[in-house]
């Protein structure tokens, strides 16, 4: 009797190595937010917005968070490790450090924050286009970790010359 004829017929016929992806696959997409089209990276970075009114430190901690969890998760998919369009974790932790560098609250630093951050990740200049080239789970996350610093120091930058955020 083979594998097959032993499931419940309400179970779903998946190769066991797709079962044991669940739980990196979510965590890539972030819940699914991966899946949503079109521009599944700016859906996953408009995931993390309402962060930017809890403060820096939650939003170093998020950052932190999806970073590790994001690498962890990819090290787990090795279809992910050419950074499809459904990976958005990496976005989520760029976006993170990008709403870090405000003060809590303020609808225009936090649309701000998530314009900077976009610009970068989709044009990667300098060194954000060099991280993009890594092969492997760190050249995933590591573009998107670097685009979310830049728009972070040019946040803090404008703060430091007195432009209300």
């Amino acid at each position: 009797m083979n594998q097959r004829a032993e499931l419940p017929a309400h179970l779903p016929e998946r190769e066991p190595s797709s079962i044991r992806a669940g739980l990196p696959r979510f965590i890539a997409s972030m819940g699914g937010v991966g899946f949503f089209r079109p521009a599944p990276g700016t859906w996953g970075s408009a995931l993390v917005l309402p962060m930017g009114w809890a403060g820096s430190e939650a939003c170093l901690i998020l950052a932190a968070l999806l970073a590790a969890l994001g690498w962890w998760a990819l090290l787990r998919l090795p279809e992910a490790r050419q950074d499809p369009s459904w990976v958005v974790v990496d976005e989520g932790a760029g976006q993170s450090l990008a709403l870090a560098a405000l003060p809590a609250g303020g609808i225009v630093g936090v649309a701000l924050a998530f314009l900077l951050f976009r610009a970068f990740d989709v044009l990667k200049p300098g060194p954000v286009g060099w991280a993009d080239r890594r092969k492997g789970a760190t050249g995933v996350m590591l573009d998107d970790i670097i685009a979310g610093t830049l728009a972070a120091a040019l946040l803090l930058a404008a703060r430091w010359m007195g432009v209300m955020l």
